[in-house]
């Protein structure tokens, strides 16, 4: 469904009534972290919207088969660029974890998860999965926009002592292809030209 720039702006509005940080409403709306905050400020101009492109999955995210179907090309990639060396598969909170968790099962690989806190502040490594100090690891997302969620995860993985192998999502709003040297892979490209 096709929402006016209005009505992305009432999502947004309504998100943040519930408590939702500008982080958990651009998961929720498959939109940028700067799109949604264009969207939260009182005096936007429509003149001077960021670029951004919205992606719509649901159609994958409504059935557990479908994540699963989807999940065979992550590990087919996976396969191609990494081998097996890769102990753990690392979901970002929350439109990543669906993903991570059929990779995971599929290959047989460890899974964790890390939870955005918010904006400035780096994720949070789960402790009830998979810890990934001394781990080789992939970490996957839905959707690669500014890369500021990935490029901190990323980091955070590190100091905890992991080796960050690929990122990989399903789409890549970016012309990206590595998050600070590690490889970036999408099955979609769907970067502005």
């Amino acid at each position: 469904m096709h929402l006016s720039v209005d009505e992305l702006r009432s999502k947004v509005e309504k998100f943040r009534e519930r408590g939702l940080n500008t982080q958990q409403i651009a998961d929720e709306l498959s939109l940028s972290q700067t799109t949604v905050q264009w969207l939260s400020a009182s005096d936007y101009e429509v003149d001077e919207k960021p670029l951004d492109v919205k992606v719509g999955w649901r159609s994958i995210a409504v059935k557990g088969d479908r994540i699963e179907t989807v999940s065979y090309i992550f590990c087919d990639i996976i396969e191609e660029m990494v081998g097996d060396e890769v102990d753990t598969i690392v979901g970002v909170s929350i439109n990543g974890i669906a993903f991570a968790q059929a990779i995971s099962s599929t290959l047989d690989l460890e899974m964790s998860v890390v939870r955005s806190i918010n904006e400035d502040v780096g994720g949070h490594l789960s402790e009830v999965y998979a810890s990934v100090e001394g781990k080789r690891v992939i970490i996957v997302d839905d959707v690669y926009s500014s890369g500021r969620t990935m490029k901190k995860t990323a980091s955070d993985l590190s100091a905890a002592g992991a080796d960050v192998k690929m990122c990989m999502v399903l789409v890549n709003k970016s012309w990206d292809d590595d998050v600070d040297g590690v490889p970036l892979r999408a099955l979609i490209r769907a970067a502005t030209v």
